[in-house]
């Protein structure tokens, strides 16, 4: 839900070129951060979590409308750092089948790698709450992806007020598509087509609908994070409780 899905020349050019300039500062530091990092063991998780953000993005679940973004579990298992980086790979990748505009490539990292980094942190902290139990690592990557993603969605919200673009463009809701009706700012109507087009956004109404639905998207997320975590603790815990960049 976090991720936004706003094709090429709809975001104003200012803001664009601020995401991809604070997405570029970023990605020089967690670089400089890696370089120490022994990338020879690093570099085929990257590709697999990767990969598996990529499945999980470009699969929506139906009728919320939502993807799972995996960017906690890359967080926990890559690092705040080579998470960050994973994550712009994986949106310059998926922006070329059309899951949002190359333009955007910088704010989507910027949301999306935001989870990612808040994933790590608040994992180690539950993690220390919860102590060395069997179930904390699990518990701890549930909780951390549910806030994570809380924060991330209000990001994204922010994202979309500032550029004051229509929801509709936003989440590909399409006049045929019964979920439209959720959506829809005017009247439905073809008359009401251009006037939806040129309105500016109910931000209010758009906040609402984000957190009504997300909060299921939330919690599988929630639970998938958790258990996938989980699973990597008991066959490979060095993964994701040793020190991690």
């Amino acid at each position: 839900m976090s991720h936004i899905h706003i094709p090429d020349g709809v975001m104003p050019i200012w803001f664009v070129l601020a995401g991809w300039a604070a997405t570029a500062v970023i990605l020089y530091f967690c670089m400089r951060r890696v370089r120490d990092v022994e990338l020879g063991r690093k570099i085929p998780l990257i590709g697999i979590v990767s990969a598996l953000m990529i499945l999980g993005m470009t699969l929506d679940i139906i009728p919320i409308a939502y993807h799972i973004n995996m960017s906690v579990i890359a967080g926990i298992v890559l690092g705040p750092a080579l998470g960050f980086i994973s994550i712009f790979i994986v949106d310059l990748i998926i922006s070329m089948f059309g899951h949002g505009g190359v333009t955007v490539v910088g704010l989507n990292t910027l949301i999306v790698g935001t989870e990612a980094m808040l994933g790590f942190y608040f994992f180690r902290v539950f993690l220390g709450v919860f102590g060395a139990g069997r179930l904390s690592p699990g518990m701890s990557a549930a909780l951390a992806a549910v806030l994570s993603l809380i924060i991330s969605t209000c990001l994204m919200i922010g994202v979309v007020y500032i550029s004051q673009i229509n929801p509709e463009r936003v989440l590909h809701v399409h006049k045929e598509n019964p979920l439209g009706k959720i959506f829809s700012l005017e009247p439905e109507g073809e008359n009401k087509r251009h006037k939806i087009e040129d309105k500016r956004i109910d931000i209010e109404t758009f906040a609402k609908t984000v957190f009504s639905l997300g909060v299921f998207g939330w919690i599988l997320e929630g639970v998938i994070t958790g258990f996938v975590i989980r699973y990597v603790s008991r066959v490979r815990p060095d993964l994701v409780l040793s020190e991690v960049t």
